[in-house]
């Protein structure tokens, strides 16, 4: 059986594996870290919407009120950055998530989030993992187990942060089964926003797709994004932390211009550096050079951006998977707030607009990826052989630069580039590409899968 281990972000599995007795070793992990730490106020557990995370997260109530902690647990499913908010606001000792986000339903996962409410670092894992044991039996002064609402306050933040008015603005939200339903599009509604609703009810195999926000899964809400002539079309993933954006002219829009655009937008109000991943975007970078702004790129993962964020003061972070965050909010990626924000930017000027003007003024963009599949034991050393197998051209085009903050990204001497990394949550490799053009992005695949399933 394969270990327990966290990841990009946190330890998921399948039902075969991801069992209750293993996720009770988490628990007693989580228990020993925290009062090893000094912790002693309370832990809060939330849970996706999956037919089997209300039990897993009843599991580790116990395990942890066992410990002589009390435990918060939502009133039902929630998003992960609204309990990672709670954790702020109620000034507990951290939380334990148990979701695996976008990954199909035959999947779950645990997720330890820290006091600060940002995703925990390699060295807060590491230290959980090492304390990994059998639960114990139950101290004398056991813990309290309370059902509490998360949304309210979470709600509350949101709408004094973005500070909208969305009367007159018509969105299409699609919670794609997730946790967002019911809060994502509550959240627009009382901000005075007409929405119409998709995929909201409550349906633990997520209509049998996996709870992702990708183009492909999300034709449905382009289409009633055009007949109903929306001025938005919003989506979240399971755990709602991400979120996808739909146009009336474009359709789905890319996240890397969703991105630069919204940190346009808060450039016109606002200054501040940018925090991008590796992966992400370099029209990011166009955009802050035009103002004067920084941009730090980190590795790909949101608790790399959110540490950049906390040492640069950024006004934004994120990453092309469509994970953000801004100053003024927990460091931890929030496709429910962020979905307000957008909405708020929408009403001002339409992303189609915007996008136009930001192309015309930087150039277009064109960016996609593709994914080689790789046994999680063979991506060292396919990296490893990498390195001795760097081109000198791709497609055609001078490699420049070599960058290996996050596997190997080739800067290529027309400004684009392609990059290859092992995914932190799948077997697989992933390849990247960014260019001026869709045929070119495509050249850059190609060959750039070419070079990874020759060494897998």
């Amino acid at each position: 059986m394969d270990a327990i281990s966290f990841g990009t972000d946190g330890w998921r599995a399948t039902l075969d594996t991801f069992t209750d007795d293993r996720l009770r070793v988490v628990g007693q992990a989580v228990a020993d870290y925290l009062r090893d730490e000094g912790y002693d106020d309370p832990v809060a557990v939330g849970y996706d919407a999956r037919e089997s995370s209300p039990g897993f997260a009843e599991s580790l109530a116990e395990v942890l009120a066992d410990n002589g902690f009390d435990v918060l647990l939502p009133e039902r499913d929630c998003p992960t950055p609204v309990l990672a908010w709670n954790i702020v606001s109620r000034g507990l000792s951290g939380a334990l998530m148990v979701t695996a986000s976008h990954n199909p339903p035959e999947y779950n996962g645990v997720k330890f989030i820290p006091d600060d409410g940002a995703p925990a670092l390699p060295e807060v894992t590491t230290a959980v993992e090492e304390r990994l044991a059998e639960p114990r039996d139950p101290v004398d002064d056991r813990g309290d187990v309370e059902r509490v609402d998360f949304v309210s306050e979470h709600a509350e933040h949101a709408r004094n942060l973005v500070d909208a008015d969305l009367t007159g603005t018509t969105v299409v939200y699609d919670a794609m089964h997730g946790s967002g339903r019911g809060v994502t599009d509550a959240l627009l509604e009382s901000t005075g926003a007409e929405v119409i609703r998709l995929r909201c009810d409550d349906d633990p195999t997520f209509g049998g797709e996996s709870p992702e926000p990708s183009e492909e899964l999300l034709g449905d809400l382009v289409d009633t994004v055009a007949e109903n002539n929306a001025d938005l079309g919003i989506a979240n993933d399971g755990d709602a932390d991400r979120l996808a954006v739909v146009t009336p002219e474009r359709g789905f829009l890319d996240e890397n211009l969703f991105f630069a655009a919204l940190y346009d937008a808060l450039l016109e109000e606002d200054s501040g550096p940018a925090i991008r991943t590796v992966s992400t975007t370099f029209l990011i970078d166009r955009i802050a050079e035009a103002h004067g702004e920084d941009v730090v790129e980190t590795a790909v993962g949101f608790k790399w951006v959110a540490q950049a964020m906390s040492e640069h003061d950024a006004l934004i972070g994120g990453e092309e998977s469509g994970g953000f965050s801004v100053r003024g909010h927990i460091r931890e990626k929030d496709g429910v707030l962020v979905s307000l924000l957008a909405a708020a930017v929408a009403a001002e000027e339409s992303f189609d607009s915007r996008v136009d003007r930001l192309e015309a003024k930087h150039g277009e963009i064109h960016a996609d990826k593709v994914s080689v599949d790789c046994p999680d034991s063979e991506k060292a050393r396919v990296l490893d052989d990498l390195s001795d197998e760097i081109p000198d051209t791709v497609a055609g085009r001078e490699v420049s630069q070599v960058v290996t903050l996050d596997g190997f990204k080739l800067l290529l001497e027309d400004g684009s580039w392609l990059l290859v990394r092992p995914s932190g949550t799948e077997p697989k490799m992933r390849v990247y590409a960014e260019s001026d053009s869709a045929d070119s992005v495509t050249d850059l695949l190609v060959e750039g899968r070419e070079l990874v399933t020759s060494l897998v």
